[in-house]
Order: structure tokens, then C-alpha cells, then sequence
């Protein structure tokens, strides 16, 4: 074998699957460029002009252009689903649970537990 031959064949092997594509819903705009700084390529609703439009239409981008749709919005996510669109929802339990987390590494005391 030779170098060459050697050399492409290292480097087929060295080469990442392809990355993920971001679509971030009208809700998440602002955390593209924080999202772009740790490494993931982003797009939003709004690079899209897809601003306002049906939620059909957003999933169909997703699919059409083999992005994961990241959505706060339960029917953009259902239509998701139906589709077969990688799609990731934020939940107001998931996002309760981050938080939470945070909060109880920071503080290093659990909250006290009142039923109201």
C-alpha cells in the first residue's frame, strides 16, 4: 500500500459522521449565537422567514432540509412526530428540572417542600 493510499484511508476513517443541523423555533432565537459558540450549526425560524407561518409549514422545512427542530410548542412536536422529524421538546418540566439542578448546586441546600 502505498503512502498516499494510506493517508486517504486514515483520513476516511478520521472523518466525523456528519453534524446535526439545528431549526430553532420563533421561542429560542435568541440562544442561536450561544448554541453557534459551542459548535452546532444553527439556524432559525426567522433565518428561514418562516416567522409566523403554519405549523405544517415549519415542520416541512425540518424535514425537507434534514434539520432537528428544537420547540417549546407541543403541536410543532406532535406534528413532528407524525412526520418523522428529529425534533427535541422543551418542556416546562424539563426546563424546571435544569434550573432546579442549578439552583441546588449553587445553594447546596434542598428548597423546603410546602403544599399550597
Amino acid at each position: 500500500m502505498t503512502a498516499l493510499l494510506k493517508y486517504r484511508t486514515i483520513i476516511k476513517e478520521k472523518r466525523a459522521e456528519p453534524a446535526v443541523k439545528l431549526l430553532l423555533d420563533e421561542m429560542y432565537t435568541g440562544l442561536k449565537e450561544y448554541l453557534q459558540t459551542l459548535g452546532w450549526d444553527v439556524l432559525t425560524v426567522h433565518d428561514t422567514k418562516l416567522v409566523g407561518a403554519s405549523d405544517k409549514k415549519i415542520v416541512e422545512y425540518a424535514k425537507k432540509h434534514k434539520l432537528l427542530l428544537v420547540t417549546q410548542d407541543e403541536k410543532h412536536a406532535d406534528l413532528a412526530s407524525l412526520r418523522n422529524v428529529p425534533h427535541m421538546l422543551i418542556s416546562q418540566t424539563m426546563l424546571t428540572r435544569v434550573i432546579d439542578a442549578e439552583l441546588r448546586k449553587k445553594t447546596r441546600t434542598p428548597p423546603k417542600l410546602t403544599l399550597r
